[in-house]
């Protein structure tokens, strides 16, 4: 098992949160999900300008043994997504945590970052999902 970085939120739906400090985050799908998928062919981005609520669908990652829809583990705005992602989605294999972030979102409520897990629960769930 791959270590869990201290300094990320988790969502129970496997997505990650940087808080960038600015009012801002960016997130990602967990290593965790991506040993889950296997290798990843292709990824849906949300579009710029999408405003998302928490628990919102907001694309797909696509293996060669299954398909996963992504939630926005808060709600915002989508300022950037991760366009080479589209060319190279199987970075997200080979760098779930740095290069292969999905979207960066301006948070509407930054106390919503409390509600997600640190790394000490995500791994009690990650450990349950094995």
């Amino acid at each position: 098992m791959s270590s869990i970085p201290a300094n990320l939120r988790y969502a129970e739906s496997h997505e990650w949160v940087l808080d960038n400090g600015d009012g801002t985050v960016t997130i990602g799908i967990t290593d965790h999900a991506q040993q889950s998928l296997g290798d990843v062919v292709f990824v849906e981005l949300p579009e710029v300008g999408a405003t998302l609520a928490k628990g919102d669908e907001f694309g797909v990652v696509e293996s060669v043994k299954a398909a996963s829809d992504l939630y926005a583990p808060v709600s915002g705005e989508v300022l950037a997504v991760n366009e080479a992602l589209e060319d190279a989605p199987e970075s997200i294999n080979e760098s779930p945590y740095e290069d292969a972030w999905i979207m960066k979102v301006r948070v509407e409520d930054a106390a919503a970052l409390d509600d997600l897990m640190d790394a000490d629960a995500y791994q009690a769930v990650a450990d349950a999902d094995d």
